[in-house]
């Protein structure tokens, strides 16, 4: 069977590196292309981090297209407090071997989705601020893509705020775009995500995968903070919450965007319910918030709702493609 195409729309940002390294190690992917958002740190980070993570695992050949650098209306919300100021911790690697390619994000997005109708999924672990000014640019984008999965929103409370996740929160209006264009999204939210730690036992099992480990997972995940026992962010202090897979310790951050990748390629892993989602755009206190009603009409569901996940179901696919991407990367070396 073919890989499944898909496009990979994010803010690198840590756990927006630990999907693309799972997106690049599971057989069952193609990475067609990277574009890039202002989320996590500015659009000049998360695109250099974009193709620093892309060189160093190997995906060299993989475009890296830079998109919005804020949100439609409101001012920029970042998450340095939570990635650091570069976006990826304590984490060097190497410079890239090449630029940013040429164009918009919103552009490549709509010319390469159209040209291979219902062949790509397109993925977006970042603000939706590209993903709406793309529908809004071509709304026929919607019938185009074969799926289209975000890690952002929540059905309960949220991580910025007690109503908001922080991917819906940096651009409320791009998120009510999105979800209001007429396809099914599928939202892989703080309901699941936050139950993906990565526990001691799970960076234990990271340990030997040379380069990949030593060099971005294991410093990475040390570096990643910002989140309290609640999900509310809470600046210098680090996550723990207790999910499906027993209880954590405040030091096991929750790989959010790994879990989106994790939906598409093995779908099985991430249940969900359909629902009727809108976004918050005017409360005072709301604004951002995914409202999500199991109840509605038939008629009226936009999207499937991740709620609940096989944790160790979960760890097997990441860490099986981690795997693949670390010998990849020792194979390489040797033919050096």
């Amino acid at each position: 069977m073919a890989a499944q195409k898909i496009i990979i729309d994010c803010d690198p940002g840590i756990d927006d590196a630990l999907a693309l390294v799972l997106a690049h190690g599971d057989p069952g992917l193609e990475v067609c292309g990277i574009t890039t958002v202002a989320g996590n740190v500015g659009l000049d980070r998360t695109t250099a981090n974009a193709l620093r993570v892309r060189d160093f695992i190997g995906m060299r050949d993989v475009p890296v297209v830079p998109g919005s650098a804020g949100p439609l209306l409101r001012p920029v919300l970042d998450a340095r407090h939570v990635h650091g100021a570069s976006g990826l911790a304590g984490v060097r690697l190497p410079e890239p071997a090449s630029a940013a390619a040429a164009g918009h994000a919103v552009d490549y997005l709509i010319e390469t989705i159209s040209a291979a109708p219902g062949e790509i999924t397109l993925v977006a672990t970042g603000p939706l601020t590209n993903v709406a000014l793309a529908v809004r640019r071509e709304p026929l984008l919607v019938e185009r893509v074969r799926d289209f999965v975000i890690m952002g929103g929540s059905a309960g409370r949220g991580n910025v705020t007690p109503a908001a996740e922080f991917n819906v929160a940096a651009d409320p209006e791009a998120a009510a775009i999105v979800f209001g264009a007429g396809w099914t999204v599928t939202m892989v939210g703080l309901d699941v995500t936050l139950q993906a730690r990565a526990t001691t036992a799970v960076r234990g099992r990271m340990r030997g995968l040379g380069r990949l480990a030593d060099d971005l997972l294991l410093p990475s995940l040390a570096g990643y903070r910002g989140v309290d026992a609640a999900g509310t962010s809470n600046p210098g202090q680090p996550g723990g919450t207790a999910g499906s897979d027993g209880p954590h310790d405040r030091g096991d951050p929750a790989v959010h965007d790994v879990c989106a990748v994790a939906r598409v390629a093995r779908p099985g892993l991430i249940s969900c319910a359909p629902a009727r989602v809108q976004v918050e755009t005017a409360g005072r206190l709301t604004a951002g918030m995914t409202v999500t009603d199991f109840a509605a009409p038939p008629a009226e569901f936009n999207a499937l709702v991740a709620t609940g996940i096989d944790v160790s179901g979960f760890w097997d696919l990441v860490l099986d493609g981690y795997a693949r991407v670390a010998a990849g990367m020792a194979a390489e070396m040797r033919a050096r």
